[in-house]
């Protein structure tokens, strides 16, 4: 008599979640290693890659500082104690906990190479926005004359930064020296501070477009991002602030806040050329707003068509400034950075910027736009006389923890295929990684602490092997 075999058990859903959790973390691992081991290939063989810790803009110098137990301090408060907090506080005690942790952690990182090298000196360089203060005198002729300065070898080419942005990011600084602020200390503090609201605004966003449980379950990992690496010390940090600023305005009840929103993006086009492609998350967030979403999407074109008029009417005309940057990029070394090393190694420099729970927190999320992908699909195959906008709106129940995350894909997607962003993204991508981590609300919870752990010490890994460079 044949004995048959008891049927496999096949494993559930959540142990299969699980598994293809670790998989995406291998292949994360697996990339950053690639990406570090071929990088040392090609420095030792002298090929132009222009960062000696690739794929990181950094070098390799193992050390610690002052910042070293601060960062231990503010990290374990939040595993140990905010994680269950952040759960059961109040909504405003909530932000305001998350923004001072935020600022306590980023300045933590910054104190790992010391007071002065760390902080107060990082945008003293030549190549920064506060070589080209003193010669400010006028903003009405600086405007006027700013495309003209942008190409390099000239004797009154802007420095690096300068000529690689807009005129609002020099303006910031030029607007900090106007008004009694000026100096490398407060232009590093103002970094800091406008960049750690990130961790207000994301949140806000998602609690107003219906989505307050997902915003707890992100902020711990917008508190300990690994990113704050280099949002205390570079311009980056205050343009990823202005833009989440502007998302969440966009998200809030009321046609004057989407206006204000407006308006911050549209001077957020002119703190950075990259910052063009906020525009697919700008769309997401009106798409997501539960009414008035015309005419909120119309009057944030008004406030941002209001930046772009003034800034057109003082002198400047964006298009021209884009053209003569792409020109300066090739002029200097981006000529020789091989595409072909950076167009990978820029999402190995990201993972490393948003930490490891960045792909199993996408993979998770992809998952969860399947069903409402498949609605959309249907309704596509709909009556042809079917609107678009109508045939589309099924892909508004994913939700914002869904939709945010994936255009903030796109938005890195089409900027590191373009061959504009080839290094240096760890700092240039921030202000899309805080809405990449929105995808952390799919991470289970009882597995959030060891993720927000992989976090901290992703964190303190670069910043005590590395000295890195804004």
């Amino acid at each position: 008599m044949k004995v048959l075999a008891p049927p496999r058990r096949r494993p559930d859903v959540a142990v299969r979640r699980v598994q293809a959790d670790l998989v995406a973390l291998g292949v994360e691992v697996a990339l950053v290693a690639a990406a570090v081991a071929v990088g040392m290939l090609l420095n030792a063989r002298g090929v132009g890659l222009h960062a000696d810790a690739a794929p990181l803009y950094a070098t390799w110098r193992p050390h610690l500082g002052w910042g070293t137990p601060a960062a231990l301090l503010v990290a374990t408060g939040v595993l140990g104690w905010g994680v269950r907090w952040v759960r059961t506080a109040g909504w405003g005690r909530l932000l305001v906990a998350a923004y001072l942790a935020a600022v306590a952690w980023t300045m933590s990182l910054a104190l790992v190479d010391g007071w002065s090298a760390g902080f107060t000196r990082r945008l003293t360089p030549q190549a920064e926005y506060l070589h080209e203060v003193p010669g400010v005198t006028d903003v009405t002729a600086m405007l006027a004359g700013f495309s003209a300065r942008i190409l390099d070898f000239r004797p009154e080419s802007w420095s690096t930064h300068t000529a690689g942005h807009p005129p609002g990011a020099l303006l910031v600084f030029v607007g900090l020296d106007r008004i009694g602020l000026g100096g490398p200390t407060v232009a590093a503090l103002a970094c800091l501070l406008v960049g750690a609201t990130v961790t207000v605004s994301v949140p806000v966003t998602l609690r107003a477009l219906g989505a307050e449980e997902a915003a707890r379950q992100v902020l711990p990992f917008l508190v300990l991002l690994p990113g704050a690496i280099w949002v205390g010390v570079s311009a980056d940090g205050i343009f990823a602030g202005v833009v989440a600023a502007g998302l969440a305005l966009l998200a809030v009840r009321g046609l004057a806040a989407a206006a204000v929103g407006g308006l911050l993006l549209g001077f957020a086009l002119y703190l950075s050329y990259g910052l063009v492609l906020v525009g697919i998350l700008a769309l997401t967030v009106v798409a997501l707003r539960s009414r008035d979403r015309w005419p909120a999407l119309l009057v944030a074109l008004a406030g941002a068509g209001t930046v772009v008029l003034t800034f057109t009417l003082a002198g400047f005309w964006w298009l021209d400034g884009y053209h003569l940057v792409v020109e300066r990029y090739h002029q200097g070394w981006a000529a020789q950075r091989p595409y072909g090393y950076w167009v990978w190694a820029n999402v190995a420099a990201l993972v490393l910027c948003a930490g490891p729970a960045l792909g199993p927190a996408l993979l998770r999320t992809a998952l969860a736009s399947a069903g409402p992908v498949r609605t959309a699909a249907r309704r596509w195959r709909g009556p042809e006389r079917t609107p678009v906008i109508a045939r589309l709106d099924g892909l508004r129940g994913a939700g914002p923890t869904v939709l945010l995350p994936l255009a903030a894909v796109l938005a890195v997607g089409a900027a590191d295929l373009s061959g504009l962003s080839k290094a240096e993204v760890e700092r240039i991508w921030l202000p899309f990684v805080v809405w990449l981590l929105v995808a952390a609300a799919h991470l289970p919870r009882p597995v959030q602490r060891w993720w927000l752990a992989g976090q901290v010490l992703t964190a303190l890994a670069v910043s005590h092997l590395l000295w890195t460079v804004s």
